[in-house]
């Protein structure tokens, strides 16, 4: 028989949780607020990062902290498109459906997928009761990657760092596999990467360079280019070793590959 738990708690900030790094979570299957299906470990066998945001109702401490995690899941699905996703739990129970979805909504939290009806169970099975408590999960094997109940705005940056290393770097490389004339070379590169592609019809083009946060770091001005066999020179110089996006549009349509940086 499935245990409900009613909680009646304050809001406490000066707890951090006991849970071991990549124990497993906790699955879950059911219907969000939305009338939409959803399952945990699905979304974890999917590649995605999965944060798990556990409020409680009029507690004014919860907010600012899922908007700064909304801001940096923000930035990774800019480069890594739907690489993180957020479900949001009332602590208590009895918190409804309409309530928890008008708190996203409210707080412009787009991120966090709106649930009700276990948040107590789940907050019980992750060792949390203060508020808020945040928990990050990733991995085919559900691993709970990280979690607390006092967070900072630090932990922002430890939470991109292990998602980029365990879901958005693997994401990336599939970009290397897609079908297309366009070719860039070389690459991991130190100093010049040339673009090499067969152009269809006479195009506006221009590229951009993004690191894997969103932000741009190189980019071009549009031009109009002829129809045929398209060569250019991206200088590399101003960038630090590692990995990079590099975006290519032609006529508003892009193509995304990854780029490496190496010296």
């Amino acid at each position: 028989m499935k245990t409900f738990y009613s909680l009646t708690l304050v809001c406490i900030t000066s707890l951090t949780l006991s849970i071991k790094a990549n124990a497993q979570a906790m699955d879950f299957t059911a219907n969000d607020c939305n009338g939409n299906p959803q399952h945990l470990f699905a979304d974890l066998d999917a590649g995605k990062a999965v944060v798990l945001f556990y409020y409680m109702a009029n507690c004014g401490s919860c907010p600012p902290p899922a908007q700064k995690i909304q801001a940096m899941a923000d930035n990774i699905n800019q480069s890594c498109p739907g690489m993180v996703k957020g479900y949001a739990y009332s602590y208590q129970n009895s918190t409804t459906c309409a309530y928890t979805s008008s708190w996203v909504s409210s707080n412009n939290l787009p991120l966090f997928t709106p649930m009700a009806g276990d948040g107590a169970e789940q907050v019980a099975f992750y060792g949390g009761f203060g508020m808020p408590t945040v928990v990050l999960l990733g991995g085919t094997n559900h691993d709970i990657l990280w979690s607390t109940q006092n967070f900072v705005t630090a932990d922002t940056t430890t939470m991109r760092d292990l998602i980029l290393n365990m879901n958005c770097i693997a994401g990336l490389n599939d970009l290397n596999n897609t079908k297309s004339s366009l070719t860039v070379y070389p690459n991991p590169s130190n100093d010049v990467i040339t673009l090499n592609f067969t152009n269809e019809n006479v195009s506006d083009f221009s590229y951009y360079i993004s690191d894997l946060l969103g932000n741009t770091v190189v980019s071009s001005n549009t031009e109009s280019i002829e129809k045929g066999i398209i060569e250019r020179n991206v200088n590399t110089t101003s960038l630090a070793n590692g990995n990079y996006l590099l975006n290519i549009s032609l006529n508003g349509s892009f193509e995304t590959r990854k780029i490496s940086i190496i010296r």
